[in-house]
């Protein structure tokens, strides 16, 4: 049952239908490992795994059928369950801090006070809110963070007549874009390059000018669809999931607090939280515990300013409590997107497929050998969506082939095919949780993205053919 009080509230719908994907997903996964013979990669003197070397091993059983029923639950205890957990935590923590803020004022304030600053220059905010989120993902390869503001974002657009998928657009999915079109992005093009021995801002220029050119594409996008529901709002896809937030537009809910004091309280949080974002990305030693900080961070300054906003404990705690149940829908949804990979792994398929695609290469003319790795990377990230996993396993085997591509057309292709797909495959955590927290189903979304990512591909296409034409 929806709650009304949430600010994140996925609807059980939407979970059991994405739940039902997924798991489809995850069995036809399951057996693939019994048709697909087994192998593994070689091992370096280090004891490191070394990805040039490939072994067949037909010995090798699929994954055990238990293992890959159960891989929802065992995921949180492979290699990757301390991620998965700090992950599934955060998502838990920041969902309370939020459901704070909206319970003490604090989204009313804010978002009140910048619909009315920007009321007569909508495009403008529309574009900036845009270009902010893409620049955060190429520059600073942010992507799963930005779930903590897409309510925030979306309560902004529909006070300034718009809806919640134009949030979502402006948010999630500029971020998504720009992670693919990056420039120090230090998920893809700083660990690729590293691994391929090249310098992240070899050759940047190319790559400012894909920038500039991508981000039209998506902002062309968005005004597009702003302009329809401008003329016709029930042709907005969140329409009718929009009326509590349009209505809470309409009239002050929150006349029992002091509203100036909420907003600059929750100024000082977002601003304080912007700045722990940059600062844990930009700093390599505490780069890997970046979602950690800012756990901390939300967890203890959500609680604080809601305090200082409201000064009622019992109001505080009670948003807490109801943010953290609105999320717990989402932790089903990462864990069971994230069970694919396991199941590849226990079934010792990965390093046979991963082999067999990079063969495919072989004696090929440039832009097909460039396609191809593109596509090999698309495959893999239907499997991994973790950017350092790929890099590592993909940019390690293109470090010693011979494909007749320079090693900055190789991260370009990289981050390319790396990034884009987080918002069409639905093994993407965050693509599910963002779309079920703005009630649009997966379906939908892709029916109705096709022009952007039509419009994406033939650029992409474009730009690897220029890049090996001019010798990039």
């Amino acid at each position: 049952m929806k709650n009304e009080n949430r600010l994140i509230d996925i609807p059980l719908k939407t979970v059991v239908q994405v739940t039902a994907l997924l798991l489809s997903i995850m069995f036809v996964s399951i057996f693939l490992t019994y048709i697909i013979p087994g192998g593994e990669f070689g091992v370096l003197p280090d004891g490191t795994t070394d990805y040039s070397v490939y072994i067949r091993r037909a010995d090798l059983p699929g994954v055990p059928i238990w293992k890959g029923i159960l891989a929802p639950v065992l995921v949180f205890f492979s290699s990757d369950g301390l991620t998965l957990l700090v992950l599934s935590i955060f998502l838990i923590v920041v969902a309370g801090a939020f459901q704070i803020m909206s319970d003490v004022g604090g989204v009313h304030s804010l978002i009140g006070s910048l619909s009315k600053r920007f009321s007569g220059h909508k495009y403008i905010l529309i574009t900036m809110m845009s270009l902010l989120f893409y620049s955060l993902g190429a520059f600073l390869g942010q992507f799963e963070n930005m779930l903590t503001l897409l309510p925030i974002v979306a309560s902004l657009c529909v006070l300034l007549g718009y809806d919640s998928y134009t949030g979502f657009l402006c948010c999630i999915a500029s971020t998504a874009i720009g992670f693919a079109t990056a420039i120090t992005n230090p998920f893809t093009v700083v660990l690729a390059s590293n691994i391929i021995g090249i310098s992240p801002v070899a050759k940047i220029w190319y790559r400012l000018i894909i920038f500039a050119v991508i981000f039209l594409i998506m902002i062309g996008y968005i005004f597009l669809y702003i302009r329809r529901i401008e003329k016709d709002p029930r042709k907005s896809l969140t329409y009718e999931s929009d009326a509590k937030l349009r209505e809470s537009s309409e009239k002050t809910v929150f006349e029992d607090v002091n509203e100036a004091r909420v907003r600059n309280v929750y100024t000082v949080f977002l601003i304080l939280a912007v700045i722990c974002v940059i600062v844990t990305s930009l700093i390599e030693s505490i780069r890997d515990y970046s979602v950690v900080f800012l756990t901390v961070y939300f967890l203890i300054g959500g609680v604080i300013a809601g305090m200082a906003a409201c000064r009622d404990w019992r109001k505080v705690l009670k948003g807490l409590k109801e943010g953290l149940l609105s999320t717990l829908p989402a932790i089903l949804l990462v864990a069971v997107a994230s069970s694919v990979k396991y199941v590849f792994v226990q079934g010792n398929v990965l390093p046979t497929i991963v082999n067999g695609l990079n063969e495919l290469t072989s004696g090929k003319d440039p832009l097909a050998v460039a396609i191809i790795v593109y596509g090999i990377v698309l495959v893999l990230e239907f499997f991994i969506s973790s950017s350092t996993a790929k890099a590592l396993l993909v940019m390690g085997m293109l470090s010693v082939a011979n494909l007749g591509l320079s090693k900055t057309m190789l991260v370009l292709i990289y981050t390319f095919a790396d990034g884009y797909t987080n918002m069409l495959f639905p093994t993407s955590p965050v693509l599910l949780i963002g779309l079920s927290m703005i009630n649009v189903s997966y379906f939908t979304w892709i029916k109705k993205s096709i022009p952007l990512f039509a419009g994406i591909t033939a650029a992409v296409v474009a730009f690897l053919a220029i890049g090996i034409s001019i010798g990039y």
